[in-house]
């Protein structure tokens, strides 16, 4: 009998832990959403501005080792994805996902294994964001404006 007691008290403390919400751990990495709003606002004529930190959030969920630099016109991100992404070719479909989700307003123009291309604004002052394959098992972020 005090088994079955007991049972039920480990039960119903289980079961109240699992309905009352744990506590929320703030984690500071950027969201690929927020980073990639944030980058796409700047251009075309602002893109200069950007900080090596402004697109690391977009490769965070995949690669923890992303080299971002900005100059006139252009911003680029390089970075390994993690083995637990899959191939190349999966963790670069997996940041077109990511793109075209925080992005709704971007044309998806090119969807290939090696190449991913989206475009927003008119063509005068376009906007290009462009995801490739990099070298040996590495992706290329690279987005440039008019």
């Amino acid at each position: 009998m005090k088994a079955n007691k007991l049972l039920v008290i480990v039960l119903a403390i289980a079961s109240a832990g699992a309905l009352t919400p744990c506590a929320a751990n703030a984690d500071d990495s950027p969201s690929p959403c927020s980073s990639l709003k944030r980058i796409v606002a700047a251009a075309p004529d602002g893109l200069a501005a950007l900080t090596a930190d402004d697109g690391k959030g977009v490769a965070q969920p995949y690669g923890d080792d992303a080299q971002c630099s900005a100059a006139r016109g252009s911003y680029q991100c390089v970075w390994t994805p993690h083995r637990d992404s899959g191939s190349t070719a999966d963790a670069l479909q997996a940041v077109a996902a990511d793109i075209a989700s925080c992005l709704p307003d971007a044309t998806h123009d090119v969807n290939s294994p090696g190449r991913q291309h989206f475009y927003l604004g008119a063509p005068a002052r376009r906007t290009q964001i462009t995801l490739t394959s990099a070298g040996s098992g590495k992706l290329r972020l690279s987005v440039s404006g008019k």
